[in-house]
């Protein structure tokens, strides 16, 4: 039986989008799933458009991210190199194959001639494709303009009526009017190949099985079907995933925030969050559970369970899945992750950061939230307004006796007993015994504590600054009353 191999084949030209992500994790699942293997292939054909230090932040993000490949430009396999601009060889070999076959022709068109060409197409409201002008010239004229050197790029020659039928494995065949199909490029006259032959040479070479892309390339999918057919070669199955749309039913968005991965990352998601949340943009589990693990999706993944309506990008639900994740970590894998999002603090007592990050541990959807829920704990001096310290139909005067009482009641516990559970019990004994209102009480002594209209509760807060710091900062609530 043939091994499944599945590639992912990012460009080098910027920061890897969500998109792109969700590409790569279906290849990496698709590939997990039937025992095969995921190759890193960089598509760098189109050198104009290449970032410098591209190549490096794809493979950090993708590591960092947890989806890895068994061969690539960082992990040697049998079928390099894995970066395009160092096949020009092997791509020019196999053009000239189709040129002796006459599934391929050159062009020797000039810029100029293409613009105009085009600017017609727009005038008579026409299809922008290439007019085949060079398509049928003879031997003669072609050995005379190589002879003046010419520059020429190689076209792939269409077949000029019927129909092109292909398979895609969600939606089965398709079919495309054969005069509907562009000459598209496949080398550029920079002897550069073109993506879309790029990509159908080096599948073939690396023995890819399956070919999973974004929707979108389902317009070129005739013409890739036709180049392997030209070289008689097996044609992979092709698993085109459906679109990602905002909740708008818009395409994500620059502007939104929500298209680089990076962006993900450095708000403070988690990559099994981002994950799991991203392998559901096209594929459904039976059942009602979807908060898996990699490995548990590896177990139960079928191609037939995927999905061709558009996929929407739900941020809540992204929110849900990381606070779920968030809540899983222990204490020491939270401080661990969590120190990247607060070097502005002194963190030098570990113990101290945990016991305040489990405590926000539940209440928290990112990490970058935490900077600022936190910031009270390392404040020597909280500054709020006086109002927020007033429970409801309170008045001031009520206010400040109510935290004069709980100061001298705190003050009176030991230190020893100084915890959450002692501090709860105690202080709601208290207060229940002797007929208080709660919310008269609790409410100012947690603003006293954190400055914060939301926040964790008192006690828990209060075990947490230990006594002296709950004192001091109960005094200068009773102070600005």
């Amino acid at each position: 039986m043939k091994e499944t191999r599945l590639r992912f084949a990012p460009s080098p030209t910027g920061s890897l989008h969500i998109g792109g992500l969700r590409t790569a994790l279906f290849a990496y699942v698709i590939a997990k799933s039937q025992n095969g293997k995921l190759i890193l292939r960089i598509e760098d054909t189109d050198q104009s458009r290449e970032v410098e230090g591209a190549k490096e932040h794809l493979l950090d993000i993708l590591n960092w991210s947890g989806i890895y490949f068994d061969e690539g430009p960082h992990k040697k396999g049998n079928f390099g190199p894995y970066i395009q601009s160092q096949r020009k060889e092997i791509y020019k070999k196999y053009a000239n194959t189709l040129l002796k076959s006459g599934h391929a022709y050159r062009c020797f068109c000039s810029s100029e001639r293409l613009t105009e060409m085009r600017k017609k197409q727009q005038e008579n409201k026409e299809a922008p494709r290439y007019d085949k002008h060079c398509r049928n010239l003879s031997e003669e004229e072609i050995e005379n303009k190589l002879a003046n050197k010419e520059n020429f790029v190689i076209r792939q020659k269409m077949p000029l009526e019927g129909e092109v039928k292909v398979k895609d494995e969600l939606r089965g065949d398709i079919s495309f009017k054969a005069s509907d199909l562009d000459d598209q490029v496949l080398i550029k006259s920079d002897q550069m190949p073109t993506y879309q032959f790029a990509s159908v040479v080096d599948d073939h070479l690396m023995e890819i099985s399956h070919v999973s892309r974004g929707e979108e390339w389902i317009p070129s999918f005739p013409k890739n079907v036709l180049l392997y057919q030209a070289f008689n070669w097996e044609i992979p199955k092709f698993i085109h995933l459906p679109l990602i749309l905002n909740k708008e039913g818009g395409k994500l968005s620059k502007r939104q925030n929500d298209v680089a991965v990076e962006d993900y990352k450095e708000q403070g998601y988690l990559p099994a969050a981002l994950l799991n949340f991203s392998i559901l943009l096209g594929w459904h589990p039976k059942g009602d559970n979807e908060i898996m693990s990699l490995e548990e999706i590896f177990e139960i993944f079928k191609i037939d369970d995927m999905q061709i309506s558009p996929a929407v990008f739900d941020r809540e639900k992204l929110d849900y899945f990381n606070a779920y994740y968030l809540r899983q970590l222990s204490p020491e894998s939270l401080v661990e992750k969590a120190k990247e999002f607060l070097k502005d603090y002194q963190l030098k007592d570990i113990k101290y950061l945990q016991k305040i990050l489990v405590l926000e541990q539940t209440r928290i959807k990112k990490l970058d939230e935490l900077p600022e829920l936190i910031d009270f704990f390392f404040q020597d001096d909280l500054d709020y307004e006086a109002e927020l310290l007033i429970w409801k139909k309170s008045t001031e005067e009520e206010t400040k006796l109510c935290l004069e009482e709980i100061h001298d009641f705190l003050n009176n516990i030991e230190d020893s007993k100084w915890d959450e559970k002692y501090l709860e019990e105690t202080i709601i004994n208290y207060l229940k015994e002797n007929d208080k209102k709660l919310g008269n009480y609790l409410w100012p002594l947690r603003v006293a504590l954190t400055g914060k209209k939301n926040s964790p509760g008192p006690f828990e807060v209060a075990s947490i600054l230990k006594k002296e710091t709950s004192l001091k900062r109960i005094k200068k609530a009773i102070a600005i009353i």
